[in-house]
């Protein structure tokens, strides 16, 4: 499915070919929760690297995310690429150079319609901040870290691979 993404004050904007567009994944870690978390979580998708098209790269700021071992107290920097608007903050996606295929795009910057997911993962549950409810629905799956199952398990699992495209464009 091709999804069209901007930012909020329209510098910045994409496309990308997603396999698996299914917005089901909720990430409640300090990380996703801090940077593009407005519910307390973030919501990524999974896409192909190779067919993301910006304009406006120049308006782009990368994050590196700061990773904390609290047993060993080391602090060490993330590989992963936060890009975000360095003008209204938004952000837009995550690339990651142990991955260097995919690319996964913030839900809340597609401008595309999604297509609704029939059930969802709640994951890093463990790191939620006490303030933040969790919804978990009948069917939904719940883990305190990083479930086994991938963005692409999850879809064939559910026979999404081939996902509808939007009507109306």
């Amino acid at each position: 499915m091709k999804l069209q993404g901007s930012c909020h004050c329209g510098a910045v904007r994409f496309t990308v070919d997603c396999p698996h567009p299914y917005p089901f994944n909720l990430c409640y870690c300090s990380i996703c929760r801090k940077t593009a978390g407005g519910g307390g979580y973030a919501i990524n998708l999974g896409g192909r690297y190779d067919s993301l098209k910006v304009e406006g790269w120049d308006h782009l700021s990368v994050y590196h995310a700061r990773l904390v071992d609290e047993h060993r107290g080391e602090v060490s920097r993330s590989p992963g690429e936060r890009h975000f608007c360095r003008h209204c903050g938004s952000a837009l996606w995550l690339w990651d150079p142990r991955w260097p295929d995919l690319v996964h795009p913030h839900a809340s910057a597609i401008d595309t319609e999604l297509p609704i997911p029939p059930e969802h993962t709640h994951l890093m549950v463990g790191s939620k901040a006490s303030w933040v409810p969790l919804h978990a629905q009948p069917g939904d799956k719940v883990f305190d870290e990083y479930p086994e199952e991938s963005l692409a398990q999850w879809h064939q699992r559910l026979g999404l691979e081939d996902p509808p495209e939007p009507s109306g464009g």
